[in-house]
């Protein structure tokens, strides 16, 4: 399994930006999507999972603004940030999980994804 992703850059505070991830490898269609997030000095943490069924959750403090989508292939994870906000900047990653719990359980436990990609930087500055 393999995700590449991509879109990372850097941003004025209430910009957007759209980040994408590439999977391929999978040979089982009923896994989970996520990104996640870690800034310097703190802990990775869940950004936005989407499910098999196209079902969507977020972290609260992303809430309306992030949207969390996925191609009908199901071979690209696409992440849209608007009305960004310093506290945003971070390292941005993908992840996959072949699912036993339900999805916000596991966006709330970063540690617990199967496959992660090498990551993607956003930069936020006021």
């Amino acid at each position: 399994v393999q995700l590449v992703e991509s879109g990372g850059g850097s941003v004025q505070s209430g910009g957007s930006l759209r980040l994408s991830c590439v999977v391929s490898g999978y040979t089982y269609s009923g896994y989970y999507v996520a990104w996640l997030r870690q800034a310097p000095g703190k802990e990775r943490e869940g950004v936005a999972i989407i499910t098999n069924d196209g079902t969507a959750t977020y972290a609260a403090s992303v809430k309306g603004r992030f949207t969390i989508s996925q191609d009908n292939a199901k071979s690209t994870l696409s992440l849209q940030m608007d009305s960004l906000k310093p506290e945003d900047t971070a390292m941005y990653y993908c992840a996959t999980k072949t699912p036993t719990y339900s999805a916000d359980w596991y966006l709330a436990r970063p540690w617990s994804f199967d496959y992660w990609g090498q990551g993607t930087q956003v930069t936020v500055t006021s």
